[in-house]
């Protein structure tokens, strides 16, 4: 199942012709996964980045539609593949129902050194719960 998480568009996120900047929908990427670690895995980025984090590895993306200042859009975030110190998302982020953006994206776990680190047995039998087959557009 999907962890979904509500993004309205803002004024922060426009450019001047009123429609999402793109690199602002990356960081509304990263604040759903940053609320899924949260409320989903009990593992807050204020607490993981204590000791190291997660930075993303690979991040592939489809713009779709743009979206404008006051749109209600919601994030889709879908666990795909979960490795020993690796993790394989795919996002859907549509307004009523329309796509706007998919992608799918790599984060890897790091140790205050930066090296991979293994997912802790209780985060990784979490992720593992969560995992689904990715769906593919025909």
């Amino acid at each position: 199942m999907a962890f979904l998480h509500p993004q309205a568009v803002l004024f922060r996120h426009c450019d001047p012709a009123g429609i999402v900047f793109y690199p602002r929908y990356f960081e509304m990427l990263n604040d759903c996964v940053e609320a899924f670690f949260d409320t989903e895995l009990g593992l807050p980025f204020a607490e993981l980045h204590k000791a190291g984090g997660v930075p993303t590895a690979q991040l592939s993306t489809t713009f779709h539609q743009p979206s404008r200042h006051g749109d209600a859009l919601v994030i889709a975030l879908s666990v795909t593949r979960v490795g020993r110190s690796s993790l394989d998302l795919a996002y859907r982020v549509t307004c009523d129902g329309a796509p706007r953006l998919t992608a799918t994206g790599t984060l890897v776990l790091v140790d205050a050194t930066g090296s991979p680190s293994p997912w802790p047995d209780a985060v990784r039998q979490s992720l593992l719960d969560r995992e689904e087959t990715p769906a593919h557009d025909t």
